[in-house]
């Protein structure tokens, strides 16, 4: 099993929400930490954006993760939705089994 941390940022607290609800329910997330909002500084068709966002950090496994994916893409609402996923190369082994275990599909 090899665990990952994923990274999106949401416009809102209610789309944040909505897609944690989505991914723990469909077991392709053990947990999502919804942060509070920062301000993201970007470049999106040639123009600077300032902008609020919710980061969103979710743990999951390699082998849920093209599930998660394109769960992410299906309800985000942003057209490039950033989506970064960080090998989780330590970690408590208990917890890192109960990631292992909340995300495990029936085979």
């Amino acid at each position: 099993m090899s665990a990952l941390l994923v990274l999106t940022n949401l416009p809102d607290r209610v789309a944040a929400e909505k897609l944690a609800g989505v991914l723990v329910d469909k077991r392709l997330a053990a947990c999502v930490n919804i942060l509070a909002p920062c301000q993201s500084v970007y470049r999106w068709q040639g123009a600077v954006q300032h902008e609020e966002e919710h980061p969103v950090l979710i743990k999951t496994t390699q082998d849920a993760y093209a599930r998660l994916e394109a769960e992410i893409r299906a309800h985000h609402p942003y057209e490039l939705p950033e989506i970064v996923a960080v090998s989780i190369e330590r970690g408590l082994p208990a917890y890192l089994d109960w990631v292992a275990a909340e995300t495990s599909f029936p085979r």
